[in-house]
């Protein structure tokens, strides 16, 4: 079986190892949603220290999809030359990058966006601050046509991948998750009714990416909340997401957040990942405060994942693969 510094190809996109830099919010954007000069340094110093994938922290496709000052946007084209300098900046030192985009929907905060937010449902999510409306068809539409136009826009910057943010009660979580979806169009119900609007969005964006570009998914596999996604419903899910296009499935948790607030030991979502690996073929991304070499070798060796995530370990320490690899006694890529 492969280890952690063996390679991987994508979808033709072919990473020199499986240790994968997470999306994490940096809060260094311009007050209109622009790369800065910030975070060039910061995601240089981690592709310099030898992870084989960035992928590029939230970036929303709309306006009214803002969730917190400082948030990176996508959601018009002056915005390309930015990214693009970033993309640029990840290249050079060595590793492929991915963005990942997301509307807020029901977390989209007022003073930033100037308007009420707006979900599947009134319900309103874990840690929304108002009471949203529920989002007309065709609103659902034209931020399914902004999620494509933003992929467009990455892929002109020269990002290898997209990630759609479907986690962490983001809007896509919050139309899969039954306790924040509550209609009853098409677009609720059933998982196949509540599936319906993430999957629209995954048929756009796979359009605008074209052949041999991959699309990842964040994944809220299990809303770890009472009378929310399961963690078998979110398995039965994972299944049609792959069936939809997606070409990587990265784990985390769904509307009860990211995990970190409440798990700290170690791989706290791989056996949620490894439950999702064994009902799809796509690739599957582990994360859960993984800091050891040996363990994030261990669960790639043993099939339970199939790339690693290190979030807090490459914050505070950038050349961590660097460490990883002479502790496991393997030659860097």
């Amino acid at each position: 079986m492969p280890g952690l510094f063996d390679t991987i190809d994508i979808n033709g996109v072919k990473l020199k190892n499986r240790l994968v830099m997470p999306p994490m919010a940096t809060k260094m954007a311009t007050e209109e949603g622009g790369v800065t000069d910030r975070h060039l340094r910061h995601y240089m110093a981690r592709a310099r220290g030898g992870v084989g994938l960035i992928i590029v922290e939230h970036t929303y496709v709309l306006k009214n999809g803002q969730m917190s000052a400082g948030q990176l946007g996508l959601y018009e084209d002056r915005l390309i030359d930015g990214v693009r300098r970033l993309v640029e900046a990840i290249h050079r030192e060595g590793a492929k990058a991915a963005m990942q985009l997301t509307h807020a929907g029901a977390k989209a905060a007022r003073e930033f966006t100037g308007e009420q937010p707006a979900g599947p449902s009134e319900v309103a999510p874990p840690k929304g601050k108002d009471l949203p409306r529920a989002l007309r068809v065709g609103e659902m539409q034209q931020i399914v046509k902004a999620f494509g136009e933003a992929a467009r826009r990455a892929m002109d910057a020269g990002f290898d991948a997209v990630e759609l943010h479907g986690a962490h009660g983001f809007l896509l979580c919050q139309f899969l998750s039954p306790l924040t979806n509550r209609r009853s169009d098409k677009f609720g119900g059933d998982l196949d009714g509540r599936l319906r609007f993430p999957t629209e969005v995954i048929k756009e964006v796979k359009r605008q990416l074209g052949e041999g570009s991959p699309l990842f998914y964040r994944f809220g596999a299990d809303d770890m909340v009472d009378g929310g996604m399961t963690r078998e419903e979110g398995r039965q899910a994972a299944q049609r997401l792959e069936h939809a296009g997606v070409d990587v499935i990265d784990i985390s948790g769904g509307l009860g957040g990211s995990g970190h607030e409440r798990f700290t030991e170690q791989g706290y979502y791989v056996s949620l990942a490894q439950g999702v690996k064994e009902v799809v073929k796509v690739p599957v991304i582990g994360v859960g405060n993984i800091t050891e070499p040996e363990y994030a070798d261990r669960i790639v060796r043993e099939g339970r994942v199939d790339l690693v995530a290190f979030g807090h370990k490459l914050l505070s320490d950038p050349d961590f693969p660097k460490e990883a690899a002479r502790k496991l006694g393997v030659e860097m890529g």
